[in-house]
């Protein structure tokens, strides 16, 4: 991969070094380590390089005026500037345009991440297929390395401890006034936030992180250091060294009790702001909890579920919202909370920085219903996300099981076809929302099978992303005029499939929400809900397993929108679809069949079992309150009626003839009650 290309790595932290030196050696680099600036220019002065990575914040230098100083020499040297801030618009400019860097990256990164900027680096010629003994060869080296990077990694988690007892050190010189702790205590934590995440202990660097935003200020102003706040983010990140710090395996605990409603957190100091974001919640049945700091946010996080968070971008101060949001998402389980964040619509640094935090939306100061209800809508589909399907079409089995374990989870099914000629069948019975493509197969290749797609009316939209060992020129053409929206290449990186994948699933799904959800109770509309039961309906005559279909209607529905206003009506229909998309199974098929009639799939459940899940449902929505448009209060029932195949019928249609008949039994003999 490096095909024997020179790279200096200016980097002063002697793990990172240790750790990206024996990554890009194992790729077929020759890298050169420097430390200082000064080491960095005698070893040019003496060894030719092809490319250098250089790191923001060197001792004595900065990596701006190091480059400066190279580009005297070595004008056309391709340049990776590293930093673990992201600078100013300003900044970006010296460094791309002035200074003639190629790209900026954010630190904590990988290994695999920095590869990837590397090799763009270079304009490279695809050499011919390697024979199969190098093939063999290749997997020994990616084990081989796979082994040393653990190595490293338990290695560097073991002297953590070592390194925050020092830093602690460090920072009682600082209390006491000794001259130049600021600066060796702020070094210490910029490495600590710049690394720990490179060898893949993110909580570290996270919290390392918030300590270097306290002493930041003093270094760069030569004011006073907030202690009271170094303190607080040095115990927090004391804490996650106390202990063993290598993660455990993940266990899944027990699936949490979702709300019905949507529950949405908005964090800022202005109180008006947070009386209209509750008044917008109260109209648009979102339960908005609200807090005025950061620290609040955090005690509402742990005792509440939270579908996502609204912060104030300038909340208490520059930058203080992404504070409040490394905070929640430090919390236990909320690593991957979803974030939105308000602030001043003209300001592009503000939402950069946003977008670096990882927010999904930034809301235009005030925000209008519409924004505040689309920003609800999508964090509420983030946090509760319905499980994707992926197809994985190649030829060699041991390919289908690898990509299976990489990509499989709660939230992806897998499903694997080794012949291309069963492509469509395996379409129209998996229903998938990505395909995964081998380009060489016998028979027909990714290519033809992707122009076949593109041409079929029904699966133009499907993201299609093709496997292949071959990254030249031609082949990259090829898949773009094939219709393909990705490619990736062998042998294929964990991390880098599922980034890519999970990319595009979640476009696909913003996409197909905006077409096939209803906007008022956000579940599916009769069309996508039939062809997803028709998915689950197969999987289940696959399985022999049953599965139940049950019809769905409220209640005295037209009494409701005449006694109490039709605003009221829609608030009951919003309800009681959030409720059904909390209370069942991501693999349940829920939709809105029309007007106040939904329509829900249950996989193996028999009509025993079906009825009483669907109780549980309706003593739960007949316990909620709902308010008029005069504020009147009133509660609301549910009739429903329940076939099952095998024995109700084999097709979607006889399953659905069948229990709308028993619906209107249910509403014939009483209403308030379940017919199977």
């Amino acid at each position: 991969m490096g095909g024997g290309r020179t790279l200096l790595f200016l980097e002063d932290d002697k793990d990172l070094q240790s750790l990206v030196c024996t990554f890009l050696r194992e790729k077929g680099y020759r890298v050169e380590p420097a430390r200082t600036a000064q080491e960095a220019l005698g070893l040019l002065s003496r060894t030719p390089v092809d490319a250098a990575i250089v790191d923001g914040l060197l001792p004595g230098l900065t990596g701006a005026d190091f480059i400066r100083e190279l580009r005297k020499t070595q004008p056309e040297l391709p340049v990776l500037f590293a930093s673990a801030f992201w600078k100013d618009l300003k900044s970006h400019e010296l460094l791309t345009r002035q200074l003639g860097v190629a790209r900026i990256i954010h630190k904590p990164y990988r290994p695999e991440e920095l590869l990837v900027w590397v090799d763009q680096l270079f304009t490279r010629v695809t050499p011919p297929p390697p024979p199969p003994e190098a093939l063999e060869e290749a997997e020994v080296v990616g084990d081989d390395l796979a082994a040393s990077l653990a190595a490293l990694n338990a290695e560097y988690g073991a002297r953590l401890k070592d390194k925050v007892a020092g830093l602690e050190a460090l920072l009682g010189r600082l209390r006491a006034g000794e001259g130049g702790a600021l600066e060796e205590a702020y070094t210490v934590v910029h490495k600590l936030h710049g690394t720990a995440g490179s060898y893949g202990f993110a909580e570290v660097s996270q919290a390392a992180g918030r300590l270097e935003l306290v002493l930041k200020p003093a270094k760069d102003g030569g004011g006073a250091v907030d202690f009271a706040a170094a303190d607080v983010a040095f115990r927090e990140l004391a804490a996650l060294v106390s202990v063993p710090v290598k993660p455990a395996p993940v266990v899944a605990g027990p699936a949490p009790v979702l709300p019905a409603e949507g529950v949405l957190l908005v964090v800022d100091e202005d109180a008006a702001v947070r009386a209209d974001a509750e008044r917008l919640g109260k109209a648009h049945v979102v339960r908005v909890l609200t807090a005025r700091t950061a620290d609040e946010a955090r005690a509402v996080a742990r005792r509440q579920w939270v579908d996502g968070v609204l912060i104030h971008m300038h909340l208490d101060g520059p930058l203080g919202g992404i504070n409040a949001a490394h905070a929640l998402r430090a919390e236990e389980g909320l690593s991957q909370l979803p974030l939105a964040f308000t602030g001043a619509g003209d300001v592009l640094e503000d939402r950069v920085a946003a977008a670096h935090a990882g927010a999904s939306l930034f809301l235009p100061r005030p925000f209008t219903s519409q924004d505040f209800t689309a920003a609800a809508e999508r964090m509420m589909a983030a946090r509760r996300p319905e499980r994707s399907r992926v197809l994985v079409v190649d030829d060699d089995p041991e390919a289908i099981t690898a990509l299976t374990h990489a990509l499989a989870s709660d939230h992806i099914e897998v499903t694997g076809l080794g012949d291309a000629h069963g492509l469509m069948e395996a379409l129209a019975q998996h229903r998938p929302d990505l395909l995964l493509l081998d380009v060489q197969m016998p028979g027909p290749s990714g290519f033809d099978l992707c122009r076949i797609l593109r041409s079929t009316p029904e699966w133009q939209e499907l993201p299609v992303l093709l496997i292949t060992a071959h990254l030249g020129l031609e082949f990259r053409l090829a898949a773009f005029q094939a219709g393909a929206d990705d490619y990736i290449s062998k042998p294929v990186l964990r991390e880098e499939l599922r980034a890519r994948v999970q990319a595009r699933l979640e476009r696909s799904r913003l996409s197909r929400e905006r077409a096939e959800r209803d906007v008022l109770t956000g579940l599916l509309l009769r069309r996508p809900f039939i062809d997803g039961v028709r998915a689950r309906l197969a999987e289940a005559q696959r399985s022999g397993r049953p599965m139940a279909l049950c019809f769905l209607d409220v209640d005295h529905f037209k009494q409701v929108n005449d006694k109490y206003g039709h605003l009221s009506g829609d608030r009951v229909l919003t309800r009681l679809g959030r409720l059904l998309g909390a209370r069942f199974r991501r693999e349940d098929v829920r939709g809105r069949w029309g007007g106040e009639e939904f329509v829900v799939a249950l996989l193996g459940e028999t009509a025993a079992s079906a009825k009483e899940i669907l109780s549980r449902t309706a003593a739960e929505l007949s316990g909620m309150t709902f308010e008029g448009d005069a504020g009147e209060s009133f509660r609301i029932t549910f009739s429903a009626g329940i076939s099952v195949t095998p024995g109700d019928g084999a097709s979607v249609e006889e399953l659905l003839k069948t229990a709308d008949a028993r619906l209107y039994r249910a509403k014939a003999n009483g209403r308030n009650r379940i017919e199977t």
